[in-house]
């Protein structure tokens, strides 16, 4: 994406004394042919605990991997170890906050940037300059990489390349050389969360196409049966998630052509139409990009600087207003226009198949978060007693850079993996409640 804690308890079954040695056992092994036992976490920010543009402490607590291993112990399951920040640098990678909103109601945030985690940063030749964050030691469980790509789980120098995953390595960058993959299998596990597969689409999407590039199809499916295969090699369970429609997050649904065009038109009336820079497909398949006019199924990403529009620009024409005539479109960056929409959701189509394919041939359990988050954002959500829709910072599911989720929302996605467990492999893990977990945070008066 540019531009989703430590529990422990046993329940055990009740026996009755018959003249005969009581036998006890556990709800896991009465109820299930999945051992929960040693439970790991495999995937990218959303699994880390990443909110509101960073990580820090607080949204590790509440990834959806600690509240889905808190629940697992009710059942037998164990220890479950993230790779958090101290309380000193609880801010991470520091991240967004909200502190309050103007008077036409749009909101205010800042960015915290006391209490890190960044200790520095090193030039990898070839790559650039990647940050640091503190070393974590000790065991880990949740697995989660912010950033990470499907087609990087075997690329041996990404430990030099990603910062968050450079922490959870023993060498320091530019000296890694541990695959992704060959880390999160090293120890020994009996169960696995799996949500890979989302930075190959996200990334394209939130560049407004223009910068980054969809993974290959093909290699997606490679790569994901080779990461499968080696997750289940030892007969391992595990459930793994579809990829979300990329397009229907808060992030490319809070700004809108229609919204800032009746802005614009409220000062200037004579104002018909904003243009973009648009992408056109040529009959060779190369894309080109020519403005037009911005119609109501164009995007527009929620960092565009709407300010921008009307600004001075100067061309070989004159001086002119930005986004306001076909020579000073609005850039591709920050719009995702109907065709680059249309080719995201092929992609990520096919990713889904391809990961419910695959997850079929070992009998995995399946959350299909693009049917479940689409359902969400088309009709609304009521669990607990609390409404939750994908509206920015109102719906509750979406934190404050409208692309992860607040604690609430990884409560939500926590529960969906549940129910998808339980349902292929027989247990009874219990669900959370919901209303434990708050949305966005509002400022305190």
């Amino acid at each position: 994406m540019k531009t989703l804690n430590t529990y422990f308890y046993i329940a055990a079954s009740l026996f009755v004394l018959a003249g005969c040695k009581p036998e006890i056992k556990t709800a896991n092994k009465a109820t299930t042919n999945a051992d929960f036992s040693r439970y790991i976490a495999v995937g990218n920010s959303l699994t880390a605990g990443y909110a509101d543009g960073g990580l820090y402490l607080e949204g590790q607590q509440n990834s959806y991997p600690s509240i889905i291993a808190k629940q697992m112990a009710v059942v037998g399951g164990g220890t479950f170890t993230q790779p958090l920040f101290n309380a000193d640098q609880a801010n991470g990678s520091g991240y967004l906050q909200l502190t309050g909103f103007t008077a036409t109601g749009s909101p205010v945030t800042r960015t915290v940037t006391e209490n890190t985690a960044i200790r520095g940063q090193v030039t990898v030749p070839g790559f650039g300059n990647v940050t640091l964050y503190t070393k974590y030691t000790g065991d880990i469980n949740n697995y989660g990489v912010p950033g990470i790509k499907l087609q990087q789980i075997t690329f041996a120098p990404y430990g030099n390349l990603n910062g968050y995953f450079e922490r959870m390595l023993p060498g320091n960058a530019p000296t890694n050389s541990t695959t992704y993959l060959d880390f999160v299998t090293a120890k020994p596990f009996t169960f696995f969360t799996d949500w890979l597969g989302n930075n190959d689409a996200l990334g394209y999407a939130t560049s407004g196409g223009a910068g980054d590039v969809l993974t290959d199809k093909g290699t997606f499916a490679a790569l994901y049966n080779a990461s499968i295969a080696k997750l289940t090699a030892n007969g391992q369970k595990g459930a793994v998630a579809t990829i979300p429609d990329v397009t229907s997050i808060p992030y490319f649904n809070t700004v809108t052509v229609g919204a800032v065009l009746a802005a614009v038109k409220a000062a200037n009336p004579t104002v018909a139409n904003l243009y973009i820079s648009a992408r056109t497909t040529d009959a060779d398949g190369t894309a080109t990009y020519a403005a037009r006019p911005a119609t109501a199924t164009d995007l527009i990403v929620l960092t565009f600087p709407t300010s921008k529009i009307g600004t001075p620009v100067a061309t070989p024409a004159g001086t002119l207003p930005y986004g306001l005539t076909p020579l000073t479109p609005i850039e591709n960056q920050y719009v995702l226009d109907v065709n680059e929409i249309s080719l995201t959701k092929n992609y990520v189509v096919n990713y889904n198949n391809t990961i419910k394919s695959i997850a079929a041939t070992k009998g995995l359990a399946v959350f299909d978060a693009y049917t479940f988050l689409n359902g969400v954002k088309q009709n609304g959500l009521v669990v607990d007693g609390v409404s939750i829709s994908s509206s920015y910072i109102s719906g509750g599911l979406f934190s404050l850079d409208g692309v992860h989720l607040t604690p609430r929302g990884y409560a939500i996605v926590a529960n969906e993996f549940i129910k998808a467990i339980n349902k292929t492999y027989g247990s009874s893990i219990p669900t959370v409640s919901v209303s434990d977990y708050n949305g966005v945070k509002f400022p305190v008066k």
